[in-house]
């Protein structure tokens, strides 16, 4: 039996008028298979993706249930019983929020689809969890990720215009042309400069002034609640994960100092690694690794905050190098490698060089790399390998 709350905060919630925008992996999701998974940080925008599909996929609200896992409602409910009496009562599209909170979700949804003819789209905040629940689901389930907002999402939702995605290559070999492109319709730097500080999570919108406080409940809760119950770290270990993003978000990007850090939050080396780990899970912050050619067993890695709104929502005065640096892997990491390198900052997909910087950045470092590019910051219009910073936000 489906309970009476679940049913009326189902209803509740479907009914609710969604944001006309649709983010980018709205179009790429074939939304005729059976089992769909989105997984991503907290905030980033799943839930409302679940409902724009329920209003617009053209079944009768009866046909259509949405639960979430972390409503109190759903302690101790069993996700197959009420698959299954959702399906006999002619149900044909669940919505399952946070599955995560569901223990042992995974063998569930295997059931669920090897049973009913019913669809399932269920959301995840935690990677880590869902990836390893889910490695049983890998010929069953479509599962898909939803990063931060881009540049190029944000654009949009300010001015209402579209905007074309760019590939890689495309940049690369045509950077000037396509600034002068988005230059026609509007001033990027003014708003690449909005982005830094609110453009990451779509619930800016609701409130620039509550912005910061949601945003620090954001980090909280995926601290205190996610990464504690999945990862089992003690409570009064939590402030550690939390002075170590403090850490992060005021000091130069340089590799990663193991002695440094670990005096800082005040704990082991192998214990820290593993809060990195979680951290980064939990979209948190970012690890990059020494590329293939830097004898990466050897060498230490890179830490950066997962996007530029939380350096803002951390700390009075972020350092300019850091922000840069998450800027540009926040953007290229969700379609691509990216490697810290030993004469440049960073390395993509084993192939092109960056090294990132302020206007009067050059090619110095990289006069040795045919595929070298300076990646400069405050400049509208770039010039031979040398590429406006912000145009990498338009990737996705």
């Amino acid at each position: 039996m489906i309970s009476p709350i679940l049913r009326q905060t189902s209803a509740l919630i479907l009914a609710r008028r969604q944001p006309e925008y649709r983010r980018f992996l709205h179009n790429r999701i074939d939304f005729g298979e059976q089992l769909i998974g989105i997984k991503g940080a907290r905030g980033c925008g799943k839930t409302t993706l679940l409902l724009q599909h329920a209003q617009t996929c053209g079944l009768e609200a009866s046909r259509i249930l949405y639960i979430a896992c972390d409503h109190p409602a759903m302690v101790d409910v069993d996700l197959y019983a009420l698959a299954q009496t959702f399906y006999q009562e002619g149900g044909q599209l669940l919505l399952i929020d946070e599955i995560h909170k569901n223990k042992g979700f995974a063998a569930h949804l295997k059931a669920i689809r090897d049973t009913f003819d019913l669809q399932v789209i269920f959301s995840g905040s935690s990677a880590l969890r869902l990836e390893h629940e889910l490695a049983d689901l890998s010929r069953r389930a479509v599962v898909h990720e939803l990063p931060v907002l881009s540049l190029r999402e944000f654009m949009e939702i300010e001015t209402g215009q579209q905007f074309t995605a760019y590939a890689l290559p495309d940049i690369l070999a045509n950077h000037a042309n396509l600034a002068a492109n988005v230059m026609q319709t509007l001033r990027p730097i003014e708003q690449f400069k909005k982005y830094l500080r609110y453009g990451a999570y779509p619930f800016y919108r609701e409130s620039l002034d509550n912005y910061t406080s949601k945003l620090l409940e954001v980090i909280n809760l995926t601290i205190d609640s996610d990464l504690a119950s999945l990862y089992s770290i003690a409570p009064d270990k939590l402030d550690k994960l939390k002075k170590l993003l403090y850490m992060l978000c005021s000091t130069d990007p340089v590799e990663l100092n193991i002695s440094k850090l670990s005096t800082g939050v005040g704990t082991s080396w192998p214990t820290l690694s593993r809060y990195l780990d979680s951290m980064s899970a939990g979209s948190l912050v970012h690890i990059v690794r020494g590329g293939s050619g830097m004898r990466t067993v050897n060498k230490p890695d890179k830490l950066l905050l997962d996007n530029t709104n939380l350096f803002y929502a951390l700390c009075a005065s972020p350092n300019v190098g850091s922000l840069r640096e998450s800027f540009f892997v926040s953007q290229l990491g969700y379609q691509h490698q990216v490697h810290y390198h030993d004469k440049g900052d960073f390395v993509v997909d084993e192939r092109w060089v960056f090294e990132i910087g302020g206007a009067g950045k050059t090619l110095k470092q990289l006069a040795q790399h045919p595929e070298g590019y300076a990646v400069v910051d405050d400049v509208v219009i770039g010039d031979g390998r040398r590429i406006p910073l912000w145009l990498f936000g338009m990737l996705y």
